[in-house]
């Protein structure tokens, strides 16, 4: 129900269910305080506002919803404890379910963000893709991309971003970019080169090999792929055809996983208030 924005009763119900663990997790280790966050999903649904009422009541808990310019500002505080950021621009992307985040930025200063209802969930309940997926579909996806993200080419080639150094590297925060990251290891390296770190380089050649695993594989092949969760099954494929697209339409010459997001960028604002 993402692009009818509205939730579902069967979602719903997941939801206050998912609610309900934490709060016993939450009152196991005698938290003292609690902060939960809504993002796209809800802030975009007609009955958000319910969903937070019934949280509450049910779960005691308080959730806020977050416009899509916070939740951008989070992500950046997040990716930047998380990688080692320079003086010149780098451009992050955080691939969410019900939006997308670009922000471009340096160490010291987010440029310029905007969030984009273009998570994968909406896409692929909008394109719904065939299994494996066609050409004409990848095509498709590729021109609604087009379209919908024309705030982000003039941003990204102003002069007011020139004159900072211009930017050539994509950051990608969450979920889709660490499921890539994780398949690369398995399939191409050794899953220990992943241990223990906060931030990982890409390499454009193993991201172009692994594209074109996905996007030959059926979702039968992709639940035995080693490095992809069960849940980011389907999604991978439209994910990886955004990742793609990004990095061939803005000439990004280099790209970088950042293991920290939304949740890092939460905790690294508390600790610094």
């Amino acid at each position: 129900g993402i692009n009818k924005n509205f939730i579902q009763e069967k979602p719903f119900i997941r939801g206050i269910r998912a609610l309900k663990k934490h709060k016993r997790t939450i009152e196991k280790f005698g938290a003292e305080k609690v902060l939960a966050f809504a993002t796209a999903a809800i802030r975009g649904a007609s009955n958000g506002k319910d969903f937070i009422k019934a949280a509450k009541q049910r779960t005691g808990i308080d959730v806020q919803i977050i416009s899509g310019e916070r939740e951008a500002e989070l992500i950046y505080y997040g990716v930047r404890s998380a990688v080692k950021m320079n003086d010149t621009p780098s451009l992050i992307m955080d691939i969410g379910g019900g939006s997308t985040e670009f922000i471009i930025a340096n160490k010291k200063e987010i440029l310029w963000k905007q969030s984009f209802l273009l998570g994968v969930a909406r896409l692929m309940d909008k394109f719904k893709p065939s299994d494996p997926i066609t050409k004409e579909e990848i095509k498709q996806i590729e021109n609604y991309l087009e379209q919908e993200l024309q705030p982000l080419f003039p941003a990204f080639d102003s002069s007011f971003i020139k004159e900072a150094g211009g930017c050539q590297e994509l950051i990608g925060s969450a979920g889709s970019f660490d499921s890539l990251a994780e398949m690369i290891a398995h399939m191409l390296y050794d899953i220990s080169i992943m241990k223990g770190i906060t931030e990982y380089d890409f390499n454009l050649d193993d991201c172009e090999k692994i594209y074109n695993v996905i996007l030959r594989s059926t979702t039968k092949e992709r639940m035995h792929m080693k490095g992809l969760s069960k849940m980011r099954v389907d999604m991978i494929v439209v994910s990886a055809i955004f990742v793609d697209f990004i990095v061939l339409r803005l000439g990004l010459k280099k790209m970088r996983l950042s293991k920290y997001s939304l949740k890092e960028g939460v905790l690294w604002e508390l600790m610094h208030s």
